[in-house]
Parts: C-alpha cells; sequence; structure tokens
C-alpha cells in the first residue's frame, strides 16, 4: 500500500493520533506546553544532525512524528473553547438562576413541531463578557418569526446544561452538542425576547441574508415547497426544512449523501465553472483567470450555503485540486486528501469527531484507491454499459470503504444502494447544472418560470424515483448490531483484501489470514461478552414502565402496557437490544414484586396500593401513585428509592426531598437516567 510510505501520510496519522489521545485522555495545558517545547526542540536538533550526516534520517522522522503528535494534542487544546476564561462555562451562577444574557444569531438549524431553532453565540452575562455556542428554541406561535442570522437577542434567563442519554446505547445528543463545542441550552418565548436594532453584519449574517433572497425569489416564482426544500439541500446543502417522510425515503434508498452537500456536488460545480471558463486559452495568464475564477465560486458557494462543515472540506480539496492543476503539478491525488484533511483538522480539529467527517473522507479514500481495482474486472464495449459499470464500482468502492462506519453509527443497511446510484446520477447531474443556474439568478432576481418549472419537475422525478427503490422496505437490513471491535477488524480485513487482490503474494496472504483471524476473534471474544452479562435495567420511559433482565443474549422484557409489538419496538428498549447484541425472549406484565440477585424489587403504581410488611430492597414508583411518602418509607425501609418517567415532575420532587431527609438513595430516571442493577 504506497499510500502508507508517504511522509506526508505519516505526519497526519500522527496528527490525528495527538488529537485523539487529546480528546480522550484530557491532558492539561500545563503538561502540553513543555512537551511541544521539548519535540520541537529535538525536531530542529534532528534537523540540523540529518543535514551533515544522512544516517541519522531514523532519529530525524521519529522527531518529526513526535512532533506532530504534539501539535496534535496542542491543537485540540487550543481549539478547546471550554477551556478559556471567558467561556460561559466558568459561570456556575448562569446554571442556577436567571441572569440577563445577551447572545448573537449565528445559524439556523432544522424547526421542529413546538419550536424554531438556532445556534448563538453568548455576548455577555450580566453584562460581563463571555464567549461561546449555545443552542436557542424560540417556541413557535401563530405570528411569523422576524428573526434573522445577526440578530443581538437580550434575555433574563437561566441556561440549560444539555441533556445526556437517558437510555443505555441511545445516541448521546448531549455528547453530539459538545463535540460542536455547544454545552447549554436556552428554551424562550417570543414574548421573552428583545431583538436589539444592531445587527452583527460578519460573513454569517450575508450568508444568511443571501440564502434568504435566494429563498425569497425562488417562493416568488411559484416553487413548490417540496422540491424547494430538496433543491436548497442538493444545491445548498440547507436541509432545514426538508419533511420526515422525504429524508426516510433518501436514508431507505441508500441517497441520503446527495442531500448533504459533500464532493460530490462541489466536483459537479467546478466541472461547470471549467465548462464555462473552456474559451479562456490555457496560457499561463489564462489559466491564472481560471484558477482565481475556481477559486472565488467556490468561496462563494461555500458562503451562500451557510459554511457548513461538509461544504468546507470539500471546497478546501477541490480548492487544493485546482491550484495543484494550475501549478502543471497533478502529482497525487492522496497527497491533495490529507494536505486537506490535515488544513481543515488545524482550524477545526473537533470535526475529526464528525461522522460526516469521517464518512466523506472515508468513502473517497476508497473511491480512489479501490475503484480503479474494480473497473477492471470487466471491460464494456458500449457506452451505456460502461456508463453503468462505472457508476456500480464507484457507488461499491464507496459502500465498502463506509460499509463498518455506517453499521456502527447507525446499525442499518440500505441494500438497494447501487440501484439508487445508477437511476440518480443521469437525473442528479441536470439537475446540479439546472439548479446552479436557477440559484445564480435567484441571488438578483425572481427566476424565469420556465426554467423554475424544468427544474421543479428534475426535482419531482429524482424524488418519485428514490420513493420507489425506498418502497421496497424488506431490502433495507436494520437493526444490525455492531460494536467498535467489528469496525476495526472488519477495516484491516477489507484494507488486507484489497492489497492482496492487487498484487498477491505470500506476505499479503499472510496479513489477509491474519485479518481474517482478528474477526473470528472480535466475534468470539463479543459473544464471550456478551453471554457473562446479567443485568436488570429500569427505563427512562414516560409512556409505560419498561423494565428488562438480561440473562448472556436473552432478554425478558416486563411492561406495564399492553404486551404488543409496539412494547417490543420502543426506541428505548430497541436500542439496548441492539446494542448488546441480544434477542427478547419474552414479554410479562409488570408485577408489584420482582427479584434479581437476591435484590426484592417492589413497585408501586397509580392504584397506590402496597403492604406495610413488605421490606424490599429497591422500591420503585410509577404513574403518580397518591402516596404519603414518609409514612411508605418509616414502613419499608427500602434501601434505595426509583422514579421513572411515568411520574408527573412535581409529584418527584417532592419525593426526592423527602427521601434526602430520611438520607435515603433517590434515583429519578427522568434527571439521572436509567437505572442498571448487575
Amino acid at each position: 500500500m504506497k499510500v502508507l510510505n508517504y511522509p506526508l501520510t505519516k505526519i497526519t496519522i500522527w496528527f490525528i493520533l495527538g488529537i485523539l489521545v487529546s480528546y480522550y485522555c484530557k491532558p492539561t495545558i500545563s503538561l502540553i506546553i513543555p512537551l511541544l517545547a521539548v519535540t520541537s526542540i529535538a525536531f530542529l536538533i534532528s534537523y540540523f544532525l540529518v543535514r551533515k550526516n544522512k544516517k541519522q534520517s531514523l532519529f530525524f522522522g521519529l522527531c518529526t512524528y513526535f512532533l506532530s503528535c504534539s501539535i496534535g494534542l496542542a491543537t485540540l487544546l487550543f481549539h478547546t473553547e471550554s477551556l478559556h476564561k471567558s467561556h460561559y462555562t466558568h459561570n456556575q451562577k448562569v446554571f442556577e438562576t436567571a441572569q440577563t444574557i445577551t447572545f448573537t444569531l449565528r445559524e439556523k438549524l432544522k424547526s421542529n413541531m413546538y419550536s424554531d431553532r438556532y445556534i448563538a453565540l453568548i455576548n455577555t452575562i450580566n453584562d460581563k463578557k463571555y464567549s461561546g455556542k449555545i443552542i436557542v428554541n424560540i417556541q413557535k406561535d401563530s405570528t411569523p418569526n422576524p428573526l434573522i442570522i445577526g440578530n443581538i437577542i437580550k434575555v433574563k434567563t437561566a441556561l440549560q446544561h444539555n441533556s445526556s442519554n437517558k437510555n443505555p446505547n441511545q445516541f448521546d445528543y448531549g455528547k453530539y452538542l459538545a463535540d460542536k463545542q455547544i454545552y447549554a441550552q436556552l428554551n424562550l418565548n417570543k414574548s421573552e425576547i428583545s431583538v436589539s436594532q444592531n445587527i452583527k453584519k460578519d460573513i454569517w449574517y450575508y450568508s444568511g441574508r443571501l440564502h434568504s433572497r435566494i429563498l425569497r425569489n425562488l417562493e416568488s416564482a411559484h416553487f413548490n415547497k417540496d422540491e424547494m426544500n430538496v433543491a436548497l439541500a442538493l444545491i445548498l446543502g440547507q436541509q432545514q426544512e426538508i419533511s420526515s417522510d422525504i429524508i426516510q425515503d433518501y436514508q431507505y434508498s441508500g441517497a441520503t449523501h446527495i442531500l448533504s452537500v459533500s464532493g460530490l456536488h462541489v466536483g459537479f460545480i467546478m466541472l461547470f465553472i471549467n465548462f464555462i471558463l473552456k474559451p479562456i486559452p490555457n496560457t499561463r495568464k489564462g489559466s491564472f483567470i481560471k484558477l482565481l475564477s475556481i477559486l472565488i465560486s467556490l468561496a462563494i458557494f461555500a458562503i451562500i450555503s451557510g459554511l457548513s462543515p461538509s461544504v468546507l472540506r470539500s471546497v478546501v480539496m477541490f480548492s487544493f485540486l485546482a491550484i495543484g492543476n494550475h501549478l502543471r503539478r497533478s502529482g497525487n491525488i492522496y497527497h491533495t486528501l490529507l494536505v486537506s484533511m490535515l488544513l481543515i483538522l488545524l482550524f477545526e480539529p473537533y470535526f475529526l469527531f464528525d461522522v460526516g467527517f469521517q464518512l466523506s473522507y472515508i468513502a473517497l479514500f476508497f473511491i480512489l484507491w479501490l475503484q480503479p481495482l474494480l473497473q477492471r474486472m470487466y471491460s464494456p464495449k458500449h457506452k451505456i454499459l460502461t456508463y453503468l459499470w462505472n457508476a456500480l464500482t464507484v457507488s461499491f468502492a464507496a459502500q465498502i470503504g463506509a460499509a463498518p462506519l455506517c453499521l456502527y453509527y447507525f446499525h442499518q443497511f440500505p441494500g438497494l444502494f447501487f440501484v439508487t446510484n445508477i437511476i440518480i446520477i443521469p437525473v442528479l447531474s441536470f439537475i446540479m447544472i439546472a439548479g446552479i443556474i436557477v440559484m445564480l439568478i435567484a441571488i438578483f432576481c425572481s427566476p424565469p418560470i420556465l426554467l423554475v418549472e424544468i427544474f421543479e419537475k428534475s426535482i419531482y422525478i429524482l424524488n418519485q424515483m428514490i420513493h420507489f427503490v425506498a418502497s421496497f422496505e424488506s431490502f433495507v437490513i436494520r437493526d444490525i448490531s455492531f460494536n467498535s471491535y467489528y469496525t476495526i477488524t472488519f477495516y484491516l480485513l477489507i484494507i488486507s483484501a484489497t492489497i492482496w487482490f492487487k498484487k498477491p503474494d505470500f506476505t499479503k496472504l499472510t496479513f489477509l489470514l491474519t485479518s481474517v483471524i482478528l474477526v473470528q476473534i472480535s466475534f468470539i471474544y463479543t459473544k464471550k461478552e456478551t453471554e457473562n452479562q446479567h443485568e436488570l435495567i429500569i427505563y427512562n420511559s414516560k409512556k409505560s414502565t419498561l423494565i428488562s433482565e438480561r440473562t448472556g443474549k436473552n432478554i425478558i422484557l416486563f411492561s406495564s402496557d399492553t404486551l404488543s409489538q409496539k412494547t417490543t419496538k420502543a426506541n428505548a428498549f430497541n436500542s439496548y437490544l441492539v446494542g448488546n447484541f441480544s434477542k427478547l425472549k419474552s414479554i410479562h406484565k409488570v408485577t408489584n414484586t420482582l427479584f434479581f440477585n437476591g435484590n426484592r424489587i417492589f413497585i408501586i403504581d397509580s392504584s397506590g396500593i402496597y403492604k406495610n410488611k413488605i421490606q424490599p430492597d429497591i422500591l420503585l414508583l410509577t404513574q403518580s401513585p397518591k402516596i404519603n411518602m414518609e409514612r411508605l418509607l418509616q414502613n419499608m425501609h427500602p434501601k434505595i428509592v426509583i422514579a421513572d418517567a411515568s411520574n408527573s415532575n412535581s409529584v418527584v420532587k417532592n419525593w426526592k426531598a423527602t427521601c434526602l431527609k430520611k438520607n435515603i438513595p433517590f434515583h429519578a430516571t427522568n434527571e439521572k437516567g436509567f437505572y442498571k442493577l448487575n
């Protein structure tokens, strides 16, 4: 694998290793600065030594890699906003009592049924300067929303910490926001906010204004709303208003990637710009004009699309490609890929933990590395067959590369992804060209009705094609259990198989067989780890009481609901089922008493009926029973009291105060999440 021999590859790997060590080990600045100084001095010494004596190249290489790792450590640390003294997380009062907060709206997020959502930047708290990003949720009402990006808003309220996942193996929204350096939220009514007449006019403001102008001109051209929302996603990467049904169709058909602006879209734009600039001669001056035009066009596109991470990384990569072409240095595409990655991570190291960033680069790498190998397996004679074969090989290469990560994060696999990619590429090519023209016109005025109708109809056809493929739900494999062991070993298997297939020899065969053994070991270890576990989970479920007992891979589910399929498909339980490689053995109605590992669990439901003589180890309260908590504790003497999410918040608050007075531990799942007993 020649790409691993490039010095830039090794430097990038060590730099990423430094970011990972900094992320998981959380070293202090007082440790990182001396380390950075030592590795820098060692690098300079080794550099001068290697100039005098080439035999010192090994020492120089090691010093270079350690310096790269140190820079990775420092980069993440210096870009962690919560470590800055001015960050709002250092003001604990703002989380406890109402404070006067001013913030600037930075980015509009996808709205939900109840609120318009934004990312905002904190300016001041009680007239003292603070910094940091928050989520702002502004409740919807009958009046239109007048807010724009750049608005400076003043409120008197308290910040709320992001909630973490309340059930096992569920998506951790709090961690997701923390990786974007967002640590708090605000929930506001329109009546609570005071909007300043001053507007912060930065690049984000102008990007928002440009996007609003395009949207307004498209609406004035009577663009159908559903098709317009898809058009904004395809061309500008704005997914905020797409309906959940359309998003589901794209997920089931394996075409979600086309709704997020990526290398595919930026590549189309670059080809279109090159086509327009074709009349310019390829002289030194002409080549420079082309390069400047491409770079400016890509920068404008990034601004219009809202400067999202997926757009930025694609624009950076294609900008490097354009510069390489201008310098007549076709070079190596892997270098372009690595330089763009390194540059992005130097300025935004937290992008490394973005799923879109990971999938984008891994898919692109496998297209460059694996697709030529797949393409050589068959040489069609007709142009149509050549197109179909090329589309298939690109699709398979990207899917093979992205599959382990997709299974790890999403636990599902679209079986008809190759069909989707074959049928959408021709339509998507036309849509991208027509879309760019329509959007450019919409910047200045309302586009011609005929052009809008053609563009709208092409998106309608695309949506219908996607819906047709997505309708074959039996080809969508869901709830696939897949852990980190599988992810690492499957990537080793894919890489070793590709290396061996390109040029077989004994060493490569040994590597391939070793990776096969490692995959088997990951299966055996996971099975052994699963079979040795015995635990009981009380879930945080508002609609019903859910309790599961797992012995090995077999789960017995206890529910207060009617014993229907709805109970087994409840998100709280299903995530646990998939995440632990388990299967549902049986479902039972919740009774008043359960036993687990010598612990007696007594459950009091809405009836409030209980016997005084029972002395449980664990007391579980559900469905807001009308009880005298003080008397109940005196009679039962439980070791711990648990209240699940089926209880009202006011009742739980009173119970918590009583338990605190009696020095009895209290666990509310709505506050602390699920309760595990093992």
